[in-house]
């Protein structure tokens, strides 16, 4: 029996992954999960947070999610994502900024009341993600 299984990750731009893997790890909505080949049929919403991916040739990928749903099924996995970035595509500078700004819109919410502070504390989740992700590019 094959120890692969196919996943594709998509978000609303299109594919940004698409290939068989060994086993994948998901940031689920009440905490982190796995899928591996012939794993039972499932739909699971996912939370901000990290993918990981191992390929058949032993090499881990690593993605920052922004959220979404997965389904599995028929020796596949699914990602429907709101946002996904390849640890080898993050601009760690890009991400460092976004956490910046997303703290100093925190910052000012104890004085303005025209602050969205849930949208800043997303947006700061979804930042500090992308650079724990695109840490692993460094490695």
């Amino acid at each position: 029996m094959p120890r692969e299984f196919h996943a594709e990750i998509i978000e609303q731009e299109g594919v940004v992954f698409r290939s068989e893997v060994l086993s994948a790890r998901l940031p689920g909505y009440d905490g982190l999960f796995g899928v591996m080949a012939y794993h039972a049929p499932m739909i699971a919403q996912l939370s901000v947070g990290e993918v990981t991916l191992h390929t058949p040739g032993d090499e881990r990928l690593y993605f920052a999610v922004g959220g979404g749903v997965c389904q599995v099924g028929d020796n596949q996995l699914i990602l429907l994502v709101r946002s996904a970035e390849a640890s080898t595509d993050i601009e760690i500078e890009r991400a460092q900024s976004a956490a910046d700004r997303a703290r100093e819109r925190l910052a000012r919410s104890a004085h303005e009341r025209t602050i969205d502070v849930h949208r800043a504390q997303l947006a700061l989740t979804r930042a500090l993600n992308r650079l724990k992700v695109a840490r692993y590019a460094q490695t």
